[in-house]
């Protein structure tokens, strides 16, 4: 009687390919007549130790792990009896089919074979073996399988079956921690069998970072607490905290770290993939926080900051009063309203004079004050640009109130023509319904409108001017702030940690295509797998 031949796939991991000779662990899945090998067991070992070991790892991750086969390496034993041994451990753990992969040294040439001493009627099969990247596997963090008895779609139920493959490896993350301290009765070769002395570090650093979480989070509780509180809900304190871009990036930061000290574990990769950019972005502005307080700092930078402070004010406004006095004459060959233009010059000359006054007046303290901004750069770059920001901000205060002056006054004449327009056409706004409606006026209102209209009409552009001067002027400074903000929001909402994962480790970031590369050595199949983003 002819028997078809059966597939069997053996998914064995590339970290184990270089180890010494045992016995292969992991799970046999029936449905797919498929093996996935989780890790090699070395000698010596004593069989009930490595059952009660397996029996123990599968309570915990609910896989049915179990030996599989025998794993020889002839470049780690040379001795005659041991394909005989691995042979005779069939017997022992008796599985179904017996898996036995050899490799000779270094060299290319691979063995694979089955055994099958209970069956009656042994079937020929033909074995694939394919290689998987145990470590990206793991750390990929792959969707689980996909519940085929529901689906009837081709390409799902073949995604189901290689999403089960590495939902087995993903489910046995506690047989790959069992060696982070000692070896133990059992020795194993996976894919952090290489970094023991790394894990114990990562491990040692969690549990120093349990009370370093409690304590960040019990302070930044009482933060909290304070800046909740009545006593800075009232009108000074809190238009202060509204308008300075510093208590914005404080409360910002405040959100931050009460979102990485939070005790709460992760329920998806996109959380944790968010808390990971948050504390990488903490630590880069931090430590570019830190490089400036160092810079400014050394060789008396924040002195000479100081001294360079005044003359620049000065400056400054030594340039708006030759404005001033450029709009009081005849701007461009236009014709001004002489009297109009006059009192608006005096009076933003008498603001730049006040203003003066009150830099020198502040000019002993300058130093001192900036000296304690420097400090502040300790809480990060962002801080100290906000800081910045706040500060051009008290600079240019001048500027502002003359942009609102004269945004205040073009308002009033614009909206008095704009009403004695209306009067004009026999039209009035009507305030309760909201709409313009008819209505007629008399002589004297028409007389007087019509006075009132010429008056405002011909003071229009000397106002315009001045309205457009002083709007160029506070525009220049938004953008200043506009800039400085921009970079505080690029290194607050740039996922760094993603960054360099996608050039370091593209497969951490969800990757699910993959490829295969097959090749025919010594009549069975040997494929790589490999994940591509």
């Amino acid at each position: 009687i002819w028997i078809a031949a059966m597939v069997l796939k053996v998914f064995f991991p590339s970290c184990c390919s270089s180890a010494e000779s045992g016995i292969l662990i992991g799970r046999w899945i029936s449905e797919q007549n498929s093996a996935v090998i989780l890790a090699v067991v070395h000698f010596p070992f004593i069989p009930a130790q490595v059952k009660q070991y397996l029996s123990e790892v599968q309570r915990v991750t609910k896989v049915s792990v179990s030996v599989l086969g025998s794993w020889s390496n002839s470049k780690q034993e040379k001795e005659e009896s041991l394909s005989e041994f691995l042979e005779d451990l069939g017997t022992i753990f008796s599985h179904e089919p017996w898996i036995q992969i050899s490799k000779e040294g270094d060299s290319n040439f691979w063995s694979c074979s089955t055994l099958q001493k209970h069956s009656n009627n042994p079937k020929e099969e033909e074995i694939i073996l394919v290689y998987y990247d145990q470590r990206k596997v793991m750390l990929s963090h792959l969707h689980p399988p996909l519940d085929t008895a529901v689906s009837t779609d081709h390409q799902a139920d073949d995604a189901s079956k290689l999403a089960a493959i590495f939902d087995t490896v993903a489910k046995s993350k506690i047989l790959f921690m069992t060696d982070r301290y000692d070896d133990g009765p059992i020795k194993l070769t996976h894919w952090q069998s290489d970094g023991v002395e790394a894990s114990i570090i990562v491990e040692l650093m969690k549990q120093a970072s349990v009370p370093a979480c409690m304590l960040l989070t019990f302070l930044l509780s009482l933060i909290s607490g304070i800046c909740r509180s009545r006593v800075l809900k009232f009108w000074p304190l809190s238009f202060l905290w509204s308008k300075l871009s510093t208590c914005e990036q404080l409360g910002h930061r405040l959100q931050h770290l009460q979102v990485i000290s939070s005790d709460k574990k992760a329920q998806n990769q996109t959380q944790l993939m968010r808390k990971a950019n948050i504390f990488v972005s903490l630590l880069v502005d931090v430590a570019l926080g830190i490089l400036l307080m160092s810079w400014l700092y050394r060789k008396n930078r924040i002195g000479h900051l100081a001294d360079t402070l005044i003359p620049v004010a000065d400056h400054v406004a030594e340039e708006l009063q030759d404005l001033l006095q450029w709009l009081m004459g005849a701007p461009a060959g236009l014709k001004m309203n002489r009297a109009l233009d006059q009192v608006l010059g005096r009076f933003f000359l008498y603001h730049i004079h006040l203003w003066i006054s009150y830099i020198h007046l502040m000019s002993p303290f300058i130093e001192m004050i900036l000296w304690y901004v420097g400090l502040s750069a300790c809480l990060g770059l962002t801080v100290a640009l906000c800081i910045l920001s706040d500060i051009i901000a008290l600079l240019t205060f001048h500027i502002y109130c003359f942009y609102v002056y004269g945004a205040r006054l073009y308002c009033l004449k614009i909206y008095g023509l704009s009403s004695l327009w209306r009067l004009f056409r026999g039209k009035k706004w009507n305030v309760l319904r909201q709409r313009v409606d008819s209505c007629s006026y008399d002589l004297d209102q028409l007389f007087i409108g019509t006075l009132l209209f010429t008056i405002l009409l011909f003071l229009l552009p000397t106002t315009a001017l001045y309205y457009l001067v002083f709007t160029l002027l506070r525009l220049l400074v938004v953008i200043v702030q506009g800039l400085i903000h921009l970079l505080v929001d690029l290194i607050d909402s740039l996922p760094l940690y993603s960054i360099i994962l996608r050039l370091c480790r593209s497969y951490r970031l969800a990757g699910k295509s993959f490829s295969t590369a097959q090749a025919e050595v010594q009549g069975f199949s040997i494929m790589h797998l490999i994940l591509m983003q």
